[in-house]
């Protein structure tokens, strides 16, 4: 049973994979916006969804570029677009034909590509050769209705278009713009498809009485002017990866299509007919093919020097020199780059000398501290180890649960006293700045711990506060401790040398803030006598054996975790001086706020 259960299981869940709809994308030409061919198509899509079985098509818009690239990704199956395109495509991948359009306007025409040349009503311009070295604007140079027809015109009339016009901007799709450009004066004439601006005059954005079409005809039937002959209407192609089946099917429908069908009238067709010959459009491409130049390049450039050999070889003179002072530049520029890369190396050096000197004034300055700290916990060792012996000693039976408690903390004072020789080396060692998560309150506990002796030798109270949610920041620990005890034995000495030496107070107030720390350590000193900019300067201190180092390095450091540092004198009517470092959060990328 359970078998069987199976089976009707996955002939259910075939059945439905089967009655899925392969999905088919059909590229159109979007000459007036994405927007607009997908409403223009999406009907005939729906059309064909409808007549088709098993298969479900979709609008792929784009201009010539983008669906030359959609099928060489293999991106779109079907196009919907000009012969010139046709053509150009067909020589890259297998298309075949499957239906062209018959023009809705046109009394149901076949050929209804071409050209419009349009100037301004009131311009001089009357004919083609008027327009001799004026700037023109067209579509696309693949466009066959949008420039290739006007060129093969140009051609009839022996006209070269890469010379005749002075420049030819090309402005791509939707149509809009080249009308624009010419009614603006940013051109003197546009040559634009077929019916462009009568469609732009149904629409209400421009005015029919303002321009004018060169060369002007209107063949039998044809509702538009235009200036060129009129070539092949758009065709419905299919790819070599669509079936002949499938092909069939789509054809059979595509010529059933009711000229009164909602998808024909959206589509602005009349329905379809059996692909028609593309002659015109080859003989055409052919022609615009054949007219190249004979010489090269290269060969015009030496007809050239024969005709002006004297600034021939003067241009070849000046080349010569310049490539040689090129050169002599280039081996100066090596030699300074050298240089200034060797001076950096040895300045990076002395600033880590010098670093480490400070380090050492620092630890030397706290040893009494180090002393006070590691005395303590030696202390606690001797008491405890001496509490194990004595019971030992004893006749009584051990007590095992007690010596293992007597162990424990003597392990743990241990590990203290560890931790304090620890943060005392990495000050001096003060490496490359390796960046780690780390509590800011951590550090500034261990500042106050390695100060604590000092502090209480001058009867300065120190104070923390905390100020919103505490979070991580992303930092150099030891940098920013050795930053940390800096600015702490600061505000120490600047207390000892201002008259509130008996009633010295320093407040550290850590903000946090949503994306940033702020620390704010202030102290009742005899705060700066100058701007804090010369006091941070390397080598500049007010102490009388000072070195000049501290502050220019706690500048650096804070640069160095994209932070900002800065001293300024109390704001608050009491004399003093506030040292204000700002941090990032753990990974954030919002710059600091000041």
């Amino acid at each position: 049973m359970s078998r069987l259960l199976l089976c009707i299981c996955v002939l259910l869940f075939s059945s439905v994979a089967w009655s899925k709809p392969q999905q088919f994308y059909v590229g159109v030409l979007a000459n007036w916006g994405h927007q607009h061919a997908i409403e223009r198509w999406t009907p005939m899509m729906e059309y064909l969804n409808e007549h088709v079985p098993d298969a479900e098509f979709h609008v792929y818009p784009g201009n010539f570029e983008a669906l030359n690239l959609a099928m060489e990704l293999g991106q779109i199956q079907f196009i919907i677009t000009n012969p010139g395109q046709y053509l150009y495509l067909s020589n890259q991948y297998p298309l075949s034909w499957l239906a062209t359009m018959r023009s809705k306007r046109h009394n149901g025409t076949t050929s209804a590509i071409g050209s419009a040349i349009i100037v301004k009503a009131d311009s001089n311009y009357r004919t083609l050769y008027d327009l001799k070295g004026k700037v023109v604007a067209a579509s696309d140079p693949h466009a066959l209705g949008g420039y290739q027809a006007t060129v093969g015109l140009m051609h009839s009339l022996g006209m070269d278009p890469d010379t005749f016009f002075g420049e030819t901007k090309f402005l791509g799709f939707p149509l809009d713009p080249l009308l624009y450009q010419v009614r603006d004066g940013n051109v003197d004439a546009a040559i634009t498809p077929l019916c462009t601006l009568e469609d732009m005059v149904a629409r209400g954005v421009l005015k029919s009485s303002d321009f004018r079409v060169l060369n002007p005809s209107r063949p039998d039937g044809v509702e538009c002017q235009c200036s060129t002959t009129l070539y092949p209407n758009w065709s419905f192609a299919a790819t070599e990866s669509v079936s002949p089946e499938l092909s069939k099917e789509i054809t059979q429908a595509l010529l059933e299509l009711p000229s009164d069908s909602p998808a024909a009238i959206k589509a602005q067709l009349k329905g379809w007919t059996s692909p028609i010959s593309q002659l015109a459009v080859i003989k055409l491409f052919k022609e615009l093919h054949v007219k190249t130049p004979d010489s090269s390049r290269w060969e015009a450039v030496k007809k050239w020097l024969e005709e002006n050999r004297h600034w021939g070889i003067l241009s070849v003179f000046v080349f010569i020199i310049a490539t040689l002072y090129h050169l002599w530049i280039e081996y100066r520029f090596h030699q300074k780059s050298s240089s200034l890369i060797e001076s950096e190396r040895q300045l990076k050096q002395q600033a880590v000398a010098l670093e480490r000197l400070q380090s050492a004034s620092i630890v030397g300055e706290i040893g009494a501290g180090l002393a006070h700290e590691i005395n303590q916990p030696i202390a606690a060792i001797t008491s405890y180890s001496e509490g194990g012996i004595m019971r030992l000693q004893g006749k009584q039976q051990a007590d095992v649960e007690s010596c293992i408690e007597l162990l424990e903390k003597i392990h743990k004072q241990s590990t203290r006293a560890g931790e304090v020789v620890h943060r005392i080396r990495g000050l001096l060692k003060r490496r490359e700045a390796v960046m780690v998560d780390v509590n800011i309150l951590t550090l500034v506990e261990e500042s106050i711990s390695l100060l604590r002796l000092e502090l209480a030798r001058r009867e300065i109270q120190i104070n923390t506060q905390i100020k919103g949610e505490p979070f991580f920041i992303s930092a150099d620990r030891v940098g920013l401790l050795q930053v940390l005890i800096n600015l702490i034995k600061n505000s120490l000495d600047a207390i000892a040398d201002s008259e509130n030496a008996r009633a010295g107070k320093i407040n550290i107030e850590l903000n946090f803030k949503e994306f940033q720390v702020n620390v704010h350590i202030t102290d009742n000193g005899q705060g700066l006598a100058m701007d804090s900019d010369t006091v941070m300067a390397t080598f500049y201190t007010t102490k009388v054996d000072g070195l000049g180092l501290g502050l220019a390095i706690c500048k650096e450091v804070i640069s160095d975790h994209d932070g900002h540092f800065m001293l300024c004198n109390r704001d608050d009517g009491v004399l003093g001086c506030v040292a204000m470092l700002s941090l990032k959060k753990r990974g954030s990328e919002a710059p600091i706020e000041v």
